[in-house]
């Protein structure tokens, strides 16, 4: 009950936090972090700052996510945007694109493909990849077309199938020569990537909101910090939350 109540309470009662992101940005730049996206991250520097690096996967909330880019280009910090296709808004990724930030791709055809084929079987699953390489590529393009730019970092998006299934949508990406064809230069949860970072926290619902802990108390402890949002997280949106439990309610039983 404890639970559902949580549950509630972030969907639809939960005042919004987006005063508290505009905090730990100024907070941020005062402590001295150069605050950038995924992408700007990869770049190589002499000698890396105080760097806090803003990944936002956005599984739904748009809305949100335009709150959030707007409080970001007044502190003139960048960051890295990853839409689903459920999410995909050309207009306000070429926004995000043109200041200087990354609008990029939030994929999950593992999961997709398990849940529209109703396979139950993680061996299964993994036997087609093939075809599932051939779709995420094909999603890939059509992005990268529209937006008129290359995609060089992506995002894995974790669904209720990935855990059941214990298969993981970035096990598409393991294929060093598929990637260099789609030309990723990384994914989120590279180790590569992870490895580079002194701390990654990420944003969790009421009543817990960061893991391991709150980015402000990490200012100035760690060098190098990483920070997944998702706008649900920091507003409610009661449209989108009924939505997407509407979504999730349908595609469990019909999976």
């Amino acid at each position: 009950m404890k639970t559902i109540m949580h549950r509630l309470y972030s969907d639809y009662l939960m005042p919004s936090r987006l005063d508290q992101y505009d905090a730990l940005l100024q907070a941020a730049s005062e402590a001295g972090y150069c605050q950038q996206s995924v992408r700007d991250f990869l770049r190589p520097v002499p000698e890396r700052a105080l760097t806090l690096v803003h990944r936002h996967d956005i599984d739904s909330d748009l809305r949100t996510a335009a709150k959030m880019f707007a409080i970001e280009a007044r502190h003139g910090v960048t960051a890295s945007y990853y839409f689903r296709l459920s999410t995909l808004d050309f207009g306000l990724m070429r926004e995000i694109e043109a200041y200087g930030s990354e609008a990029s791709y939030h994929f999950e055809e593992v999961a997709d493909f398990a849940k529209r084929h109703h396979i139950k079987d993680a061996a299964v699953v993994r036997s087609r990849f093939p075809a599932i390489r051939a779709q995420f590529r094909a999603n890939l393009e059509r992005i990268e077309a529209a937006l008129a730019r290359k995609l060089v970092t992506v995002a894995s998006h974790g669904d209720f199938a990935n855990r059941r299934l214990k298969v993981i949508n970035h096990e598409i990406l393991s294929d060093p020569a598929f990637r260099a064809r789609c030309g990723i230069a990384c994914e989120t949860y590279d180790e590569a990537l992870l490895r580079q970072f002194d701390l990654y926290i990420s944003d969790r619902p009421h009543p817990q909101y960061f893991h391991p802990m709150a980015p402000g108390a990490a200012l100035g402890r760690y060098r190098s910090i990483c920070l997944l949002t998702h706008p649900v997280q920091w507003e409610t949106n009661w449209r989108e939350s009924t939505r997407c439990n509407v979504r999730r309610l349908v595609e469990g039983l019909a999976w």
